[in-house]
């Protein structure tokens, strides 16, 4: 199904990537972002509560295949670096929530054709 990646490397390389691209300096109160909703490959790019969250899909039969890595900027050595990965079936949310409360909600649309943050609630698309 998936491979599995090195995860400190996959945000290491991703964030270097989408930073060089949009030319936007990488400091930590000016963090590039990117609610969606986007297409297949295309970067979420959000914090929530005291992390980042980069995440992408791939489209799987008609769902999702939703992939996350979750990190810390303030970890230097990218220890508290997670990743996911989960098939979503289309209008599902996932959502991820950090220890302060956090909270970013991830939903996959009709027939996988996009992405998007929707709000904590699980109640309409955030924009």
């Amino acid at each position: 199904m998936f491979a599995r990646p090195n995860f400190k490397r996959l945000v290491a390389i991703g964030t270097l990537v989408i930073a060089g691209a949009l030319s936007v300096p990488l400091r930590a109160d000016d963090q590039p972002q990117n609610l969606g909703p986007v297409g297949p490959h295309e970067p979420i790019l959000s914090p929530v509560g005291s992390k980042r969250v980069i995440a992408f899909y791939e489209p799987d039969g008609g769902h999702c295949g939703l992939r996350v890595v979750v990190w810390s900027p303030t970890d230097v050595d990218a220890t508290s670096t997670i990743g996911l990965r989960m098939r979503l079936v289309p209008q599902q949310v996932m959502y991820i929530v950090t220890p302060e409360n956090g909270s970013l909600g991830l939903q996959c649309t009709d027939g996988a054709e996009t992405l998007a943050v929707v709000r904590s609630d699980g109640v309409g698309l955030m924009h």
